[in-house]
């Protein structure tokens, strides 16, 4: 935010959440910034979590979609379908495409048609890069990061209006968007810098360009990517970095940001040991290379087989696109760890980059928790996750 502008916080009750949940609306002179995650009822909201359904027996299946944020106890049905408007993807998502003053950054290692072509000869869907996808978008005050796992997603700026792909209807999806203040956007820059994300969209004005170089940078390499191939992912960054990021209403995050010479699994070898905490990790399974559950180290990852999020539906893994990662254990009264990314455990993506989003609650953990019901235990067996499924006391 500009030290010259003139601030005023208020905080806004929206029905029965608590008031952890309550969102401060920065106000600057030029009125209440509109950048920031929704809910499906068009209330703002510091964060939400959103599971997309895979397709059952109709394209109608494929589209619904579970919710939670802030007042919530745990998943709760979507009030409509992923690719409408008036859903809470749609409400955030469709600030993109609207004028103003602000800036964006959209990655995805699929990125969407007709933007899916070559990157100075190199294919934006190749190996190269970071296997990551999300949404950065921002003002002078706030705005929010979206990390998500579906391929083709969001369309560019230029296409004018939000619309979801046909490519994310098949399999389930995860999303996580979190508000943050401007001043935590140069830090989610340098995170992405380090995972070496494919832009295939951007922008930012010249009246933010100095509170996030970071993402400056990213916006100008992908224009030089785009000219010259032998630039594609050459300068050095560090191996891997995480970061604490503290949301609009204070609330705590961790992001988990790996490069290609980290060359190892992400949750294994650092998100498991880092957070102190077995983890029940959900993957895409229909790739070459899988890495098996793991209990070489103190604390053990195990691979999710079966899903059932808030218990509308079970489907295997091999169904679901998302990748999430879940303490098997309650941790306490803070909670359990819940982590959201977009990075599978395979061979091949301990040399790409990518990351996961990680927060300490009961609520949420226990809402993924539950929702792994087998797993693929140390000795290579599919049975039950564990028993410790209970709330923290």
């Amino acid at each position: 935010m500009s030290p010259n502008a003139r601030l005023r916080v208020y905080y806004v009750h929206y029905g029965t959440m608590p008031a952890l949940a309550l969102l401060p609306l920065l106000l600057l002179e030029g009125g209440a910034s509109q950048l920031s995650c929704y809910e499906d009822s068009g209330d703002a909201v510091d964060w939400f979590y959103l599971y997309k359904l895979p397709h059952n027996q109709s394209d109608i299946d494929g589209l619904k979609y579970l919710l939670m944020s802030g007042g919530d106890d745990g998943w709760v049905d979507g009030n409509g379908l992923v690719n409408e408007t008036t859903g809470a993807l749609g409400r955030t998502v469709g600030h993109l495409y609207e004028n103003g003053d602000y800036g964006y950054i959209l990655y995805n290692d699929q990125p969407p048609e007709p933007m899916a072509k070559t990157l100075g000869g190199v294919s934006a869907s190749s190996s190269s890069g970071g296997h990551t996808k999300g949404v950065v978008l921002f003002d002078k005050s706030q705005g929010f990061w979206l990390v998500h796992s579906t391929p083709h997603f969001p369309p560019p700026k230029s296409e004018g209006q939000f619309s979801y792909p046909s490519s994310g209807v098949v399999n389930g999806q995860n999303f996580i968007c979190v508000t943050y203040a401007l001043d935590k956007f140069q830090t989610i820059g340098e995170q992405l810098k380090i995972n070496q994300p494919h832009v295939y969209d951007c922008h930012v004005p010249e009246s933010l360009s100095s509170y996030v170089p970071s993402l400056v940078h990213l916006c100008k390499k992908n224009r030089r990517d785009r000219r010259n191939a032998t630039l594609i992912h050459t300068s050095p960054t560090a191996a891997n970095r995480s970061v604490a990021l503290t949301t609009l209403a204070g609330t705590d995050f961790i992001s988990f940001a790996k490069g290609p010479s980290f060359s190892n699994d992400l949750y294994h070898s650092w998100v498991a040991p880092t957070l102190l905490s077995n983890l029940l990790v959900q993957f895409w399974h229909r790739s070459t290379g899988i890495l098996p559950s793991d209990c070489s180290n103190k604390w053990k990852v195990l691979n999710v087989q079966l899903v059932s999020p808030g218990q509308r539906c079970t489907f295997s893994t091999m169904d679901d696109h998302s990748k999430w990662a879940v303490s098997a254990a309650a941790g306490g009264s803070s909670g359990g760890w819940v982590c959201v990314g977009d990075i599978n455990r395979n061979q091949a993506e301990e040399r790409r980059g990518g990351g996961t989003v990680c927060r300490q609650d009961p609520v949420v953990w226990k809402a993924y928790r539950m929702a792994a019901l087998e797993c693929e235990s140390c000795e290579g067996e599919i049975g039950n996750c564990g028993s410790d499924k209970s709330p923290a006391t």
